[in-house]
């Protein structure tokens, strides 16, 4: 199997495709979320790993047995550090996920299968960048709605942890976990997911209320990505 790619938008704008080496996952990172699976908020930060093989183009609706969807904000390596941004879906076979907790066992059967792993497109982070929001329609519904206000551990937090024991080689990917709203994929829906960066808490808070949507508070996306479930 050749190793996968993913694509970063040059600042001049061509695109250059990556060869992470790894993809480096971060879980139970939004209390909301740890509360609708009903897990406990970890001591320590959560790593996991996924393999190059696991990064995919193909959404799958079921693998083995049905999957799951976990919209997160993504990171990728370069020049020494968090050098671009993206989103990704961390796809998931909770049924088996479940079994392996119980059994105090890792999650790799559940998280690390081939095709696990989708991406957008990563841009570069510029000077002033932050405050990073995000959004995953299906169908046109919001399902996910994620602000990096909410994670438990920043950006930086997660770099600091992971380097302390890891080399971060450049074009490795770091998912930051995922908020409240995972769920079960179905066949032949339309995934979205957007990303505004400098997004006011406030902001995003109304756009969770339904008040107004995150397009009509912030414009056009800085990225957008579809998939059609398979």
């Amino acid at each position: 199997m050749s190793q996968q790619s993913v694509t970063l938008i040059q600042a001049s704008g061509q695109q250059k495709n990556i060869t992470p080496s790894k993809v480096i996952c971060i879980g139970r990172n939004y209390a909301e979320h740890i509360d609708e699976l009903g897990n406990e908020v970890p001591d320590d930060m959560v790593v996991f790993l996924k393999p190059n093989s696991a990064i995919t183009e193909n959404l799958l609706s079921y693998k083995d047995e049905v999957l799951h969807y976990e919209t997160e904000l993504c990171f990728m390596m370069a020049d020494g550090q968090f050098g671009a941004v993206g989103l990704g879906l961390d796809m998931t076979k909770r049924e088996l996920q479940g079994k392996l907790k119980k059994q105090g066992l890792p999650w790799e059967r559940a998280k690390a299968f081939d095709s696990s792993a989708l991406f957008s497109q990563f841009i570069p982070i510029t000077p002033g960048m932050d405050n990073w929001c995000f959004q995953l329609t299906i169908d046109n519904v919001v399902t996910q709605l994620g602000h990096q206000q909410l994670m438990m551990y920043q950006p930086r937090a997660i770099f600091n942890a992971l380097s302390e024991f890891m080399t971060l080689n450049d074009g490795d990917i770091v998912m930051t976990g995922t908020p409240k709203g995972v769920g079960a994929v179905t066949a032949d829906t339309q995934f979205t997911i957007s990303l505004w960066p400098n997004v006011p808490f406030s902001q995003f808070e109304t756009a969770l209320s339904g008040a107004h949507s995150l397009e009509q508070l912030c414009g056009k996306p800085m990225i957008l990505k579809q998939w059609l479930a398979q």
